[in-house]
This record gives C-alpha cells, structure tokens and sequence, in this order.
C-alpha cells in the first residue's frame, strides 16, 4: 500500500493494479470509497487498459493473428506494476510489455497511472507510451467506486447523480448474456441532469452513455448536498455501475466501449479504439473532488 495526505484528504493505492481503495478525510476519517466487499463486488477502483468491457468471444483479431484479452483489459489486479516515482503529493505507478504480455497483446507499450493530491482533490492521470516501430490500439479508464450512502441513517435512495448540463443521451443496453453492447437503448434522463439511485436501476448492468455533453457530473445526497465531483474533460464515454446489491455507485470515464454485438472483432475497428503511432504518447486524466463540506 502506498499512502499520500495533506491537511483535508487521506489516499491509499494498492501495488496490485495501481488501485486506488481509500479516500477519507484527514481530520473526521469520513471513508468516500467503497470498501471492496468480496460477497458483492471486491474491487475499488480498477485501472482499465487495454480495453473497456467485454470483447466478443473474448478475442480480437490484429494483422491475421487472434488474440485473448479478458473483460477491462490485463492492468486490473495485474502485480507487475511497479512503483516508478513518489514525490510529497503524487504517486506514478508504471506497467511495461513484458513476453507474457505480448502473447496477447502485440504491441510495445509502458502505462503509467499517476495520483496527484492536491488540497480536496484527487487527479488521476494515464499515459501511454507507444514503444513499438508501428501503431498500437488501445482504449482506457477509470472505474472508481463511491460508498453511497456515505453517512449514517442515511439510504441509498437518498442519492442522486447530477450532470453540469441537461441531457438526452440514451442508456446502450448491454446483452447480458455476453456483455456486448446491443442496438438497444433506453431513456434515462428525459431532458434533465440528474439520474436518482435505486438498486434496481443496475438491474439489466451499467448505464453506458456514448455521447454525454457534460463533462463533470456531482453525487449528492438529498440531506447532506455535495459529496463529490468526478470531472473528465478528456474523455468521451460514461459508465455509471453497481451490483444491484451494493451500496456504492461507479463513476466510470472512459475512451473506448465493450464491442458490439455486431463487431468484426477486428481491434484497428472497435469503436472508440485509440490510435497512438510509434514514439508518441497519450495522456488523458479525471479528476475526483471531495465537497468541503464533509472534510
């Protein structure tokens, strides 16, 4: 376990998949992050890359070869990575190609995920270096769990989601089954900015947003307003996801999607797939922001 602190906020990132498990406040010890209960979902925060989601059959197909990645990627739980440098408010972890990684997954690459720690807010950032004489293909992002509800003699339906701005975007429905995104969709906000938590709202998997306008969206409790603010200007797609059973909410930015049932399995295809050409590198960084308020 790695630790940063200031004056308002404690974090804590496990060595195993540069997961972030804790964020508390320094001065009253309120926990914001849910507590990875193994009978229900026992992750915290895991790091996704290469891919998001499910691919179909659980292959991709690269220049006539056919390789196998597991759901979110290999970076999850992975205890290859390493701690590359600390400094007084930041943590950056760093994970290389190794021989057992090319075999599925032919491309040269370092991932590194740095923490920064700044007054209330937690930064995290993701570079990708490309380190191969060709392009690679990859997608990536965050998957942060939020206790909710946070306080006691509160419920979870005390909580709400609330975007910066009025949305329309449709819920793409995931086939449950096989975890590809369908060609259904579903209404969820109606011309509003707030989607209220109910366990059975994650009843058919995660809301799965492809074309969000808002790039901040706010948890907050009918009683207690604020709690926190995740912030992803640099991404593109939203995942909002509980197990149905779980007091946690996820907030989830993402650059890339689950395939799609009608996917050619083809990775230069998938949807939402990043090109990153040989010697370049990629950044893209979220940000979580604890309400004064509670610290």
């Amino acid at each position: 376990m790695h630790t940063l602190q200031n004056s308002k906020l404690k974090i804590t990132v496990k060595k195993a998949g540069a997961e972030l498990c804790e964020i508390s406040s320094t001065k009253n010890n309120t926990q914001f992050m849910w507590h990875a209960d193994p009978d229900i979902w026992g992750s915290y925060a895991p790091n996704l890359f290469p891919i998001i989601g499910a691919l179909k059959e659980d292959t991709y197909n690269y220049e006539g070869g056919t390789y196998s990645l597991q759901k979110h990627g290999f970076t999850r739980h992975n205890k290859d990575i390493i701690l590359h440098e600390q400094t007084k408010n930041s943590l950056t972890f760093k994970l290389v190609y190794n021989n057992a990684l090319l075999k599925i997954y032919p491309f040269k690459f370092e991932f590194y995920i740095t923490y920064t720690l700044t007054d209330n807010m937690i930064e995290v950032l993701h570079t990708v270096k490309n380190c191969d004489t060709k392009p690679i293909y990859f997608s990536v992002g965050g998957h942060p769990a939020f206790k909710c509800p946070v306080f006691k003699n509160e419920n979870y339906e005390d909580y709400f989601l609330e975007f910066e701005l009025v949305e329309n975007s449709k819920n793409h429905l995931i086939n449950m089954e096989n975890g590809l995104i369908s060609s259904n969709t579903k209404n969820v906000f109606n011309n509003s900015n707030k989607i209220h938590l109910k366990h059975d709202l994650f009843n058919e998997d995660a809301l799965v947003f492809k074309d969000i306008k808002s790039r901040k969206v706010s948890l907050k409790s009918e009683h207690l307003g604020n709690i926190l603010t995740v912030s992803y200007p640099d991404f593109k797609y939203l995942g909002i996801w509980a197990k149905p059973s779980g007091d946690y909410v996820c907030i989830e930015p993402w650059l890339g999607i689950a395939d799609s049932e009608t996917t050619n399995q083809n990775i230069k295809d998938k949807e939402g797939i990043i090109t990153l050409e040989a010697g370049k590198t990629f950044k893209a960084a979220y940000t979580i922001e604890i309400d004064n308020s509670h610290l």
